[in-house]
């Protein structure tokens, strides 16, 4: 019973404290510089530069 408990609880807190905004985004890096990215959304396609190891918060996407 306890197992159960918390696994309703694990599953209600990962629904509560995931992000939103990135949730369908697959960020894939590939290094330029010391310190410099490329990052490339594997779901959405989307593309942009920022720091090596921190992907992008939010989608990308454009709404064409």
């Amino acid at each position: 019973m306890v197992i159960v408990v918390g696994l309703i609880l694990a599953f209600v807190l990962i629904a509560i404290f995931a992000n939103r905004e990135t949730r369908s985004c697959r960020w894939r890096e590939y290094r330029q510089s010391e310190g410099e990215s490329i990052w490339r959304c594997v779901q959405c396609g989307a593309a942009t530069e920022g720091q090596s190891g921190k992907p992008p918060q939010i989608c990308l996407k454009s709404d064409d």
